[in-house]
């Protein structure tokens, strides 16, 4: 038997785990240990796994690995961005980022390899779609990220119980020394396309035996699946983020292919639903700045009124350009006067600070590699959005 066949024990959520201790005829508790071992101290050598029975990791030695998907490249930004390049295997590749700030550290991740979806202003989308990612290559995201900046620190700082080591023996690393403190799955791909696979690296994510995050601290963005949204409150439902983009269908067919399956009534009555159950009281909807295109006044009080029954923040975010786009960045005067109507009518409004940009990690950058499935440069060209209001 090769590495390849072995069970990939990343591709587990809680009970995934607690079955598969039970098929190798040890006691429940064995699940929890190995979550620690594994999400914890960030072990991958069973050997090393001192509390476990011996039995049982020669056991685990012949049959299980903890796979994590190969590092193809590691950048970091001028403003201390880091953005990693995932080998997914046969010609994919996948980016993680991670955005350091003061009081936080926040992982985006990917879900699949490419994206279906299509939206106009994201670069992912022009590269087609190939695959959805396993449970194991989206929580290998945050376990490489999370023990790759551990490391980092620890290495930068001198020998002892400092702010980037492991403060206790068995390797694992208190709440307030963990590198990632939020996760939101932002990157490549729409996630709840990919939803059990989702859910099952989210459930890692909050499990207090794996990263410990909260529901609060763990943000799923989506471009509206409607249907799929109503299965994640009831599921497992965790802070909520919406690619709105534009306050109309007729734009927002344009923009956002998916409204023309799931329209902007639908996608705001699921919202509703969502915030019954949602950790948060309030949607995040994000809206990309498109210079004549999304901008201008009329818009904006075109959007309060089409979001008005939804509690919710606002997120404009500067476009960030991509070759071939035929799409260009909104004036800096321009998001200002949007964002004062927005805010002067009592809505929360943010424009987002542009990250990673000069190693093409800002939103709507992540690219990667995909062998498109879709054929999508064969069917695509970029014609004019030609929707602008007066001002």
């Amino acid at each position: 038997m090769t590495q390849d066949t072995f069970v990939n024990l990343l591709d587990f959520d809680v009970a995934g785990l607690v079955a598969y201790c039970d098929s190798l005829g040890e006691k429940s508790f064995r699940a929890k240990q190995l979550q620690r071992w594994i999400h914890q101290s960030g072990e991958a050598d069973f050997e090393k796994m001192t509390d476990l029975a011996k039995s049982l990791r020669g056991k685990l030695a012949t049959r299980a690995r903890v796979g994590v998907p190969p590092v193809a490249s590691d950048h970091v930004s001028a403003d201390g961005t880091r953005k990693w390049l995932i080998d997914v295997g046969a010609g994919n590749a996948v980016e993680t980022v991670f955005i350091p700030e003061a009081r936080r550290g926040t992982l985006c991740i990917s879900s699949q390899a490419g994206c279906a979806v299509n939206c106009r202003f994201c670069s992912t989308g022009k590269q087609g779609f190939n695959r959805n990612l396993s449970t194991g290559e989206i929580i290998g995201q945050l376990w490489m990220a999370e023990f790759a900046i551990r490391r980092a620190r620890s290495a930068a700082l001198a020998t002892g119980a400092k702010a980037g080591e492991p403060a206790t023996g068995d390797g694992v690393a208190p709440a307030e020394q963990r590198a990632v403190t939020n996760v939101v799955m932002m990157g490549m791909g729409e996630p709840l396309l990919n939803f059990d696979n989702v859910v099952a690296a989210m459930r890692l994510m909050l499990d207090d035996n794996a990263y410990g995050l909260s529901r609060r601290r763990v943000t799923l963005s989506t471009s509206g699946v409607v249907p799929m949204m109503d299965r994640l409150a009831a599921e497992l439902p965790v802070a909520l983020a919406v690619s709105l983009h534009a306050p109309n269908d007729r734009l927002r067919d344009e923009l956002v292919p998916l409204n023309k399956k799931y329209p902007l009534r639908e996608l705001m009555a699921a919202c509703e639903r969502y915030l019954l159950v949602a950790p948060r009281e309030f949607i995040t909807f994000e809206y990309c700045m498109l210079d004549g295109v999304n901008d201008t006044e009329a818009h904006a009080r075109e959007l309060l009124a089409v979001t008005r029954d939804v509690p919710c923040k606002f997120n404009l975010i500067p476009f960030n350009p991509f070759p071939d786009s035929g799409l260009k960045r909104s004036r800096n005067e321009r998001i200002r006067r949007f964002s004062e109507i927005l805010l002067e009518a009592g809505v929360v409004t943010t424009v987002r600070k542009t990250r990673g940009d000069d190693i093409d990690a800002a939103c709507g950058q992540l690219a990667g590699a995909v062998q498109d499935r879709t054929r999508l440069a064969e069917r695509s060209r970029i014609v004019p959005i030609m929707e602008v209001h007066p001002v």
